[in-house]
């Protein structure tokens, strides 16, 4: 059997209950993807994937599939503390593989994370692809230099964040959902 996913898209949600369980399965029901048995995978973007919006991407799901998805999540019990997740997405020019990443803290604003989970995913494929990796520059630089050298296409990301509060569970889930 091959499983190697021809689709994918992207989605997010929030949760709150006083139950740390319960408050992430409301997250995955706010990103649409709680009727499904959920298989947590590494980081490859499959060779020509192609990106779908969610409404498509959740037309071609049944209901208790098992589907394979990269999957960050983040919980927080605390007032006033931010929990953030993200995952991002690095595809190189030439079609192959690349790579997705998980990113998830508190603390960090929605930008800030996304751009995180960015650069995760460009170095890993910058290093696969022989592109010299700076970690001293800021993530803007290191961006604008793999685009300037025709080797990484696209990154992207989405994130989700939420603030917390008191006496119940406040769950973030971003994920990149791979349909075979």
């Amino acid at each position: 059997m091959n499983f190697v996913p021809k689709q994918m898209f992207f989605t997010k949600g929030v949760g709150e209950h006083k139950e740390k369980l319960v408050s992430f399965e409301m997250a995955l029901r706010k990103a649409g993807i709680a009727e499904y048995n959920l298989v947590r995978v590494s980081s490859i973007f499959p060779p020509k994937c192609k990106i779908v919006n969610k409404t498509v991407g959740l037309a071609k799901l049944n209901y208790g599939q098992v589907v394979f998805c990269v999957m960050s999540d983040c919980a927080v019990k605390e007032r006033n503390r931010l929990a953030v997740a993200s995952v991002g997405v690095a595809i190189p020019q030439n079609g192959e593989h690349g790579y997705l990443s998980e990113h998830h803290a508190h603390g960090q604003t929605d930008q800030f994370a996304g751009d995180y989970a960015e650069d995760l995913a460009a170095e890993m494929l910058a290093t696969t692809l022989g592109i010299p990796f700076e970690t001293k520059l800021h993530w803007d630089k290191r961006k604008n230099l793999w685009k300037l050298g025709d080797e990484i296409v696209k990154t992207t990301s989405v994130t989700q964040s939420v603030i917390g509060k008191d006496d119940v569970w406040s769950t973030v889930v971003s994920a990149a959902i791979l349909i075979l």
